[in-house]
């Protein structure tokens, strides 16, 4: 009986030494510092701390009064482009079709007429592109589905192109990771795939995840790993521990 006892307790032991210990803190899956790519003044800001966006939607505006009416003569000239160039193409083909009956000089001035409308509609069309890129600059768009969690920006506010500051800070809206820390010895045993056991500072309900991504390098500073297992519902910056169970 002592030895079946001893057995089981052996068994335990050993099943125990194959969990890693991990503890972890919660963050955003996904997590963005938003800022303009143009300088210029605020003129709208849509967005507010708590603020649920959508992939896409328009967040902030610098005033673009100038750069939109540049971009109105950029379409009008690009306009302008095409039908000289539909019109210089015409009178090419028929000047090649006659291009036996007439002196080469008289048949340059059509060809170089072709040539150059083809060329400007083509200068036109890059104007039009690069006009289009400096409006959009001027705008804030939500790079992904989540939630505004800080606003550093008011109407009125002046930002530069040179030094570009941050206005709106965004995360995913429910998806979290927990980022892992665990002993550099288990360098060999901890996989993707496993499953990680924890629980969250505060809340003794025990939950389970899968670890998603492993680091490829040990902190110099802390000789520690870290792993990351993605979750759901958690606020961020909570943290708490776990084990990783190792075990085949």
């Amino acid at each position: 009986m002592i030895k079946i006892l001893f057995g089981v307790l052996f068994s335990l032991l050993s099943l125990n030494a194959q969990d890693v210990y991990a503890n972890f803190f919660v963050e955003p899956l996904k997590d963005a510092a938003l800022a303009f790519h143009a300088g210029g003044i605020v003129k709208e800001v849509r967005a507010e701390v708590s603020s649920s966006v959508k992939k896409g939607d328009l967040l902030a505006v610098l005033a673009n009064d100038d750069i939109k009416a540049l971009l109105d003569v950029a379409k009008a000239e690009l306009a302008n482009a095409e039908v000289e160039y539909k019109y210089a193409a015409r009178d090419y083909e028929r000047q090649q079709k006659v291009r036996h009956l007439i002196d080469e000089a008289r048949f340059d001035i059509y060809a170089l007429a072709y040539e150059k409308s083809k060329t400007a509609l083509e200068l036109a069309k890059a104007n039009l592109t690069y006009r289009e890129a400096l409006y959009k600059k001027s705008m804030l768009y939500a790079p992904f589905e989540g939630v505004v969690y800080e606003k550093s920006v008011e109407i009125g506010d002046v930002v530069t192109e040179m030094a570009p500051k941050v206005v709106l800070k965004l995360q995913s809206r429910v998806e979290r990771k927990l980022v892992l820390e665990f002993d550099q010895k288990y360098w060999q045993d901890v996989k993707i795939g496993q499953s990680f056991r924890y629980k969250v500072d505060g809340d003794e309900k025990e939950h389970r995840g899968v670890i998603t991504k492993l680091y490829p390098h040990v902190d110099k500073q802390s000789r520690k790993l870290h792993a990351e297992v993605e979750v759901k519902g958690f606020a961020a910056g909570l943290f708490g521990d776990g084990y990783i169970e190792t075990k085949k």
